[in-house]
């Protein structure tokens, strides 16, 4: 017969504290969580809201999709795609839906203060699509922040 292999792995273990500091741990992450649920339910609907334009729902510059100018034309149909596909991935809260959504708020922005001609009512999109940034970076630093300790 052989002899029991001792090691010491019993003494790299830690005990378990129930309850210490796990409120805090979970509070950030969660909150993270539940602003990238709001956010993809926002872009879900920014996004149906480009798609309703396109099919001649919405108002357009003309009343139409098609008599819009080319410039309006191409942001609609990149904010109808981006905006859904960041809603898929920010529900999932994956890495890539964020990734994407941070995409299309700064192309929003992007567009609305290089391009004011294109979305010219979108001068009050533009703040609040920053201010989105804002916490969503603040959330993901505290969240990290916490995963570290």
């Amino acid at each position: 017969m052989t002899d029991p292999v001792i090691s010491d792995q019993g003494q790299t273990l830690e005990p378990v504290h129930a309850g210490e500091d796990e409120s805090v741990a979970v509070r950030w992450s969660t909150r993270l969580a539940l602003f990238l649920r709001i956010m993809a339910v926002l872009s879900l609907g920014k996004g149906l809201y480009h798609w309703s334009v396109i099919c001649g729902i919405g108002e357009g510059p003309d009343g139409s999709f098609e008599n819009g100018p080319m410039s309006w034309q191409s942001a609609t149909a990149f904010f109808a795609v981006i905006d859904l596909v960041a809603a898929i991935g920010l529900w999932l809260a994956a890495a890539w839906g964020a990734v994407v959504w941070l995409t299309a708020s700064i192309s929003m922005v992007a567009v609305v203060v290089l391009f004011p001609q294109v979305f010219s009512a979108g001068m009050y999109l533009a703040p609040a699509e920053l201010v989105l940034l804002g916490i969503y970076l603040w959330l993901a630093l505290q969240a990290a922040r916490e995963q570290a300790l």
